[in-house]
């Protein structure tokens, strides 16, 4: 078996990261990716093909609950799903890390503080040259750093918005943003949200965190590279990889970071006689406690207004993040949406297009994001070899609760149509929870610093590991967590 001091599996932020901060050491890294690189193509900022015909999503399919097959649009490519993410990186609110009553349940918390994570945050920011502005937002937690570059600026329509919006007693502030605007607009003048990054116009996994980490010449990368399943010998140890070729490689140690349903699915794949439940799944909770942000897309409409904004993803609102509830319970976080098209509106409403181009000529889009708390049973299993997804939606009403709270702001700031859709299981909105942090090995998958309890030789550093799914994009928190678990690692010389 060819031996190296570290394998990393995934190159999406949580790998890609755990990769760059590991690499100056001079250890040996080997990242496995399951897919390709993309690179610039007629599709890459085609809206038709991106969200009618699917070009880029996966052929795959996965079961959900009820046995139902569906397409689960998660993407299999060099940095992940980051290349097609919204690049927002938001660190968790202080609050997150303690339990939350919410009016949907109570969150049990973190095994850890904001403030431990807090120096990972800053340096998670520098890697991921952050876009953003403090002092605006009142539910922002303390920063031992500024943020590395200013805000990207807002379009005339979304200024015009925050403007109403402060004017109505709120806090409107500056998304913080992994974007370089000039680069990402010299390619093609679209939104990012949802579109691939070929071009390095976002911060993303590969383009921040694999281009530090490939810099190194002790760190390789090995694309089209299906991790089948992962062995283990004596005292528990990882002592290989397999591939799906049968090519077997080996560590002194794994890291697992291929998202929260494809590691679930690798660890309970990974099942022997002597670990019957799958690998570090003494606790009978890997797989468990899958979270997806409740989200839904809201449309304000002004039939004399007109929104020329190209990108528009620039805003957010968490003056209901914390309170707002009929008891005072958090509701969520208010942002911009990537602008939408006409062509995007009909592909997912099935409105007729002359409609959808007048909506969408008139619209401000916002993306309203709440808790899906963590639930034993909302899980992650394997049925003759292919995923079951059974998600259980938790906390409804408290995003039914901030969707009716952003409407009414929209309507006082002079929208007389205010339109809102859910998204759906097909939609990934920020997948969590499936190999939880926790002290406790009877109740955790992972420790304080994301290595596996069963294995102490495996650690985990993608979004799986999150006790809560907070109400905020997960990205910078995943690369924050990453980071940490990588200063554990060198500095106990694993």
């Amino acid at each position: 078996m060819t031996a190296f001091d570290v394998i990393i599996i995934g190159s999406g932020i949580g790998g890609a990261t755990m990769a760059a901060t590991l690499a100056p050491s001079g250890k040996k890294i080997l990242i496995l990716e399951r897919g390709d690189f993309l690179r610039p193509s007629a599709y890459d900022r085609d809206d038709r093909e991106i969200f009618a015909n699917g070009h880029f999503r996966p052929r795959e399919e996965w079961l959900d609950g009820a046995g139902r097959p569906f397409n689960p649009g998660n993407y299999y490519y060099v940095g992940g799903n980051s290349k097609f993410y919204g690049a927002v990186l938001l660190r968790y609110r202080r609050e997150d890390f303690a339990p939350l009553a919410h009016m949907g349940g109570t969150t049990l918390g973190w095994p850890i503080s904001y403030e431990d994570l807090e120096p990972y945050y800053g340096q998670a920011e520098a890697l991921y040259e952050v876009r953003g502005a403090l002092g605006q937002d009142p539910s922002e937690p303390a920063h031992s750093t500024p943020y590395p570059h200013p805000p990207v600026p807002d379009e005339p329509a979304i200024e015009a918005l925050r403007s109403k919006l402060a004017a109505q007693g709120l806090h409107p502030a500056s998304l913080p943003l992994g974007v370089d605007i000039d680069r990402w607009l010299a390619r093609a003048k679209t939104p990012w949200d949802a579109f691939p990054d070929t071009t390095g116009g976002k911060m993303d996994g590969e383009t921040a965190a694999l281009k530090v980490a490939l810099a190194h010449k002790n760190v390789t990368l090995r694309t089209n590279s299906v991790v089948q399943r992962l062995q283990v010998g004596a005292g528990g140890q990882i002592s290989g990889v397999q591939l799906a070729s049968g090519e077997v490689l080996a560590a002194k140690t794994v890291v697992l970071a291929a998202g929260a349903v494809q590691s679930a699915a690798l660890l309970l794949a990974s099942a022997t006689p002597d670990y019957p439940n799958g690998l570090a799944n003494s606790s009978d909770h890997v797989g468990r406690n899958f979270m997806n942000h409740n989200a839904s897309a809201v449309l304000a409409v002004h039939p004399f207004w007109v929104n020329d904004s190209t990108y528009q993803k620039t805003l957010m609102v968490n003056d209901f993040y914390l309170t707002g509830g009929p008891n005072g319970e958090p509701l969520g976080n208010i942002q911009m949406l990537g602008k939408i098209s006409g062509t995007i509106l009909a592909a997912t409403t099935r409105l007729p297009r002359w409609l959808a181009n007048w909506i969408a000529r008139h619209s401000v889009d916002i993306y309203a994001m709440s808790e899906d708390l963590p639930n034993p049973d909302s899980r992650v299993t394997l049925k003759n070899g292919q995923i079951v997804l059974d998600w259980k939606r938790s906390n409804w009403e408290g995003h039914l609760a901030l969707v009716k709270k952003i409407k009414e702001k929209l309507r006082a700031a002079g929208y007389p149509l205010v339109l809102s859709r859910a998204f759906d299981r097909r939609t990934p909105s920020h997948q969590c929870g499936t190999a939880r942090m926790g002290a406790d090995p009877k109740t955790s998958v992972v420790d304080v610093y994301c290595r596996a309890h069963d294995h102490r030789n495996l650690f985990i550093t993608d979004a799986s590991v999150l006790p809560t799914s907070a109400a905020v994009n997960p990205a910078l928190t995943v690369a924050a967590l990453a980071m940490r678990a990588a200063a554990h690692l060198l500095a106990k010389g694993a």
